[in-house]
């Protein structure tokens, strides 16, 4: 479970970074992500449509997978860092654990959000 302190509060921070932020696609998830300089932590949103799967049990199963990965990938991302994910694909539901980590670490390594 990923900690209160990084999850985002309100529709606002989501609506700046959909804004404002940069994005990384692959096949089935998109990253958007903005500095916020006035944070000390950074903040993760997982983002499942209606559309991509109708079932609330599979929505909230690809939620919980994809904040226990980020919250392994926390410590290495830099402090005042913002990052939406947006999946695009019910794959990500059925994906072995080591795929999925593995595309999740391809998107944060091409947005260059990882510490040096």
């Amino acid at each position: 479970m990923l900690a209160f302190r990084y999850r985002f509060h309100g529709h606002g921070s989501l609506r700046y970074v959909y804004a404002h932020g940069q994005v990384v696609r692959s096949r089935l998830i998109t990253l958007k992500h903005s500095r916020h300089p006035k944070r000390k932590n950074p903040r993760v949103a997982v983002v499942v449509s209606k559309k991509v799967l109708k079932s609330a049990v599979g929505r909230n199963r690809i939620r919980r997978r994809l904040y226990e990965i980020m919250r392994h990938e926390l410590p290495q991302l830099h402090s005042n860092q913002d990052v939406v994910l947006i999946v695009f694909s019910a794959d990500v539901l059925t994906m072995s654990h080591e795929e999925l980590q593995a595309a999740v670490r391809q998107l944060l390594t091409t947005a260059d959000i990882y510490k040096k």
